[in-house]
């Protein structure tokens, strides 16, 4: 079974975990599932666990599905925080059908996962759980840092961390361990997927800045609608704005979104937030690639390199 076969597979068990016996559920779960996604996660953990070794994709299916499953579900939770009203190119499941039935989606999504992990081992199963800890961690502090106007680069960077890099990471070790192959193999791979995962968010963080709702299949603008992301750390970083919290402002279209920019931050931020951020990516995803060189050479690990490269050079 190829990777790409694999993927398809992971697809199709995830619309199997999302046929709640509750209807509602079940319609909601589907709707976000059945959006697909870049899917990025879970062919890191796929191709991960090819690098490692690994060679009967069985194993690895089930958690690809759990850890794209925690992923769409801090979206939806994210999505009623952010009152967003595109995710995936569809609407969101707080705009149709309401920010408690949202909220309930999420948290099945959350507990669905219990039911992927169930037949693994205790270490794997921890892997998991502590990335899931660190996503509600980062999540928590993103929105504590706008709204009490600390968001700087060093909270940034902690945040992006935790709410992002952690589960790249846990993909990565997931597939890796269950191909049981030696400890540093893991460790590489673990280092690499941080990189990539903080090289990732920097980008998402960029594209929120300059592209539009329709290209990115979700709102852009809330970032500084919010008064996060790294325009505004980048700002606060250099004493612009220190101390001011986040406007009580929500950035639903681009119209919005340009008269956001226009009054909080100036043009000139905006462009050296751009071309920092890419800078940066950069540095991050070049790094992720070098960790790659401790294993032995094989078309996973050139797909993982070459996932570095779409990573910083995605347009959504």
């Amino acid at each position: 079974m190829e990777v790409g076969e694999a993927l398809q597979r992971v697809d199709d068990l995830l619309l199997s975990i999302a046929d709640s016996s509750v209807p509602l559920l079940r319609e909601t779960s589907q709707h976000i599932l059945g959006a697909g996604g870049k899917r990025i996660r879970p062919r890191l953990l796929l191709l991960a666990y090819s690098a490692a070794g690994g060679t009967d994709f069985e194993t690895a299916i089930p958690l690809a599905a759990a850890v794209e499953i925690i992923h769409t579900a801090t979206l939806v939770h994210d999505d009623i925080n952010d009152h967003g009203t595109l995710r995936r190119g569809r609407e969101t499941v707080n705009s149709r059908w309401g920010g408690t039935f949202a909220l309930l989606t999420g948290d099945y999504l959350f507990t669905r996962t219990y039911e992927l992990m169930a037949p693994y081992s205790t270490e794997l199963n921890r892997i998991l759980a502590r990335a899931s800890t660190a996503l509600v961690e980062g999540e928590t502090m993103q929105i504590q840092a706008a709204r009490e106007g600390t968001f700087d680069t060093a909270t940034y960077f902690e945040i992006i961390a935790r709410k992002t890099a952690a589960l790249f990471v846990a993909a990565a070790e997931l597939g890796a361990t269950a191909a049981d192959p030696p400890r540093f193999w893991v460790q590489a791979l673990s280092q690499y997927a941080f990189n990539l995962g903080i090289a990732f968010q920097i980008i998402d963080d960029v594209l929120d800045l300059v592209a539009d709702s329709a290209q990115l299949g979700k709102n852009t603008g809330m970032d500084i609608a919010q008064g996060r992301g790294i325009a505004v750390a980048i700002q606060r970083s250099r004493g612009d704005a220190a101390g001011v919290p986040a406007p009580a402002v929500e950035a639903e279209n681009d119209i919005s979104r340009q008269a956001i920019q226009q009054a909080i931050l100036s043009g000139h931020t905006i462009e050296e937030a751009v071309a920092k951020g890419r800078e940066k990516a950069t540095e991050f995803a070049t790094q992720a690639v070098g960790h790659l060189d401790t294993l032995p050479g094989s078309g996973a690990v050139d797909a993982l390199r070459d996932l570095a490269r779409q990573v910083v050079e995605r347009d959504h």
